[in-house]
């Protein structure tokens, strides 16, 4: 069974990965810093990785999972993103403060009782922030997804993820009622002032500047 580090590491990996595609390789400083270790020690670490075989690793030019490391990976947010949902559903948290605990139950969570928590739940898709929750069998689904600020006036959409999980930008987000789910339609967007206006499905506007609206994704 893997450690809660190996299974941080190859999280993580995964987690920065798919900004360039899954052959990207990771720069070990960008590694580090993601998971708050100086480079000494992440190297260290990758170099047990890669002797896992969880993780190809390349010095002087960064790190990627194998397919054995990203199996390893999804089935580590999967039950991150199922807890997550629990706590929030079940037990009536506040989605601000769910990750840490979220982070801790990951490591030691049963499968056995993250499929009766997944079958509870009704085998949802999303958790609370609008990230997709890794299927059982390994696989995780796409979902095209566009920043509030690129979109036109005139476009409706749903707000189907919540980029930036800080405590202070998800309260935030509930102070303008802009949970995931929630439907919208673009009034306007002025690119000389940077902000973005729009009309919410029960009919209050909300104006955003352009730094916010980027860490709204929208599926249109």
């Amino acid at each position: 069974m893997a450690t809660s580090t190996v299974e941080n590491y190859v999280k993580q990996i995964y987690l920065l990965q798919p900004q360039a595609g899954p052959s990207h390789l990771v720069a070990m400083g960008e590694l580090a810093a993601a998971l708050a270790v100086v480079p000494g020690t992440a190297t260290s670490m990758i170099k047990t990785l890669a002797e896992a075989g969880l993780v190809d690793y390349e010095p002087r030019a960064g790190v990627r999972l194998t397919s054995r490391g990203e199996k390893l990976a999804l089935h580590v947010l999967r039950r991150h993103r199922l807890v997550e949902l629990f706590l929030v559903q079940t037990l009536k948290m506040d989605w601000a403060e769910i990750h840490d605990e979220a982070e801790q139950l990951e490591h030691v969570i049963s499968d056995r009782v993250l499929e009766r928590i997944d079958a509870l739940l009704g085998h949802p898709t999303v958790d609370p922030h609008g990230d997709v929750i890794p299927s059982a069998a390994g696989s995780m689904p796409r979902r095209r997804l566009v920043a509030l600020h690129d979109l036109e006036p005139g476009t409706s959409g749903v707000v189907g993820r919540i980029a930036d999980q800080a405590d202070a930008f998800l309260q935030f987000i509930d102070q303008q009622e802009l949970r995931p789910g929630r439907g919208l339609e673009v009034v306007a967007r002025d690119t000389l002032g940077r902000m973005v206006r729009a009309r919410l499905d029960h009919g209050r506007e909300v104006s955003l500047g352009f730094g916010a609206a980027a860490k709204i994704e929208i599926e249109v």
